[in-house]
């Protein structure tokens, strides 16, 4: 048996052994189905690139950005389900669910611990990873290039004080190939502790059949007042090819509120491989490359129905694949308005 048979069959052995010890706890209830939220999100921009002075005008105009059918449920007192949907997805050649976001039940068997089967997010630490793409307006080249949500089971035990959570996670690698029976074995920290919350998480992914790319992400979040501050680093290594900050991101974001309708807005990523090794799909070989910017949201009502935005950012540096997002002297300017309808309120 190879390296690849053995872990999948330590990680799904472990999955089994959890359930049926926790198995006796799970009483039969009566099958009532609560809706807790019906959402529509809609996300319209105006955006302006240009790469060295010239215009990318396939980029460049007004553009439908997301529309997503959001549903979260419950299943007797122990069970959820949630659900999400990006209708505006192109579908020709892929199949209906490579659309969908997660497609997931939870079943809570303690207080502590549950666990959930569907598509889900890839259990990768990190806070401008962990975001919805309807809330991020610019990112790294790593973000950009990463396929985060596929099928998996996950298990989640929590500390009691609920300061603490750990999540085990088996499911299909982010970089599977049609047809490819490749995995990810993913393991995260979340804590909550006053002004620091965290994101880490150790990751071995397959990005062929028996290759691993190991991951050790941190994403760290500060509580600081009218201040949030996100900050994630996360070091890449091919199995045999051990190396540190050389095949790695950094992103982070100061966000400042003056007040409860204003948000302002500072980002910066850099994203570098000088490692030079295959594995790595997300930042090829000879990359190294840095984005800043900056912008604002503006909340009208108060509250998360409606949102304007308004930001630009500006990259500089190499690199390494020549259809990347992120390109030397690329600059981006943006607008938009993003709405967020609860069908539950909708009145005739």
């Amino acid at each position: 048996m190879n390296y690849s048979n053995s872990t999948r069959t330590l990680f799904l052995f472990i999955f089994a052994a959890a359930t049926a010890f926790f198995a006796p706890s799970v009483k039969s209830q009566a099958q009532i189905v609560r809706l807790d939220s019906l959402n529509l999100q809609v996300r319209g921009d105006y955006q302006h690139e240009s790469v060295d002075g010239e215009e990318l005008r396939d980029a460049n105009g007004f553009k439908g950005k997301f529309f997503n059918f959001i549903m979260r449920a419950r299943i007797g007192d122990k069970m959820t389900f949630s659900y999400r949907q990006r209708i505006n997805k192109t579908n020709i050649n892929y199949s209906f669910f490579d659309a969908t976001d997660w497609l997931t039940l939870d079943y809570k068997f303690t207080d502590q611990f549950s666990m959930a089967a569907g598509k889900q997010i890839v259990g990768i630490g990190g806070y401008e990873y962990d975001k919805a793409p309807i809330d991020v307006y610019y990112a790294s080249e790593y973000w950009n290039n990463i396929r985060p949500y596929q099928w998996g089971v996950s298990a989640t035990f929590g500390l009691r004080g609920g300061k603490d959570s750990f999540m085990a996670q088996f499911c299909q690698s982010p970089f599977r190939g049609e047809g490819q029976d490749t995995y990810a074995y993913n393991v995260m920290w979340m804590g909550n502790h006053g002004v620091w919350k965290t994101l880490w998480s150790v990751n071995a992914i397959e990005y062929a059949q028996g290759k691993f790319i190991g991951y050790v992400a941190l994403g760290n979040a500060f509580d600081l007042g009218r201040f949030h501050l996100e900050l994630d680093f996360m070091n890449r290594t091919v199995e045999g090819e051990p190396v540190f900050f050389r095949d790695c991101s950094v992103m982070g974001e100061l966000a400042y509120r003056p007040t409860s309708k204003l948000t302002l807005l500072a980002k910066a990523t850099y994203d570098v491989n000088k490692a030079n090794h295959a594995g790595d799909f997300c930042i090829q070989p000879g990359t190294e490359i840095t984005r800043v910017g900056a912008g604002a949201e503006f909340y009208p009502l108060g509250n998360r129905t409606l949102r304007l935005h308004a930001n630009g950012a500006y990259t500089f540096g190499h690199n390494g694949n020549p259809a990347g997002t992120l390109q030397d002297k690329h600059l981006f300017l943006d607008c938009g308005i993003t709405w967020n309808v609860n069908l539950l309120r909708l009145t005739k």
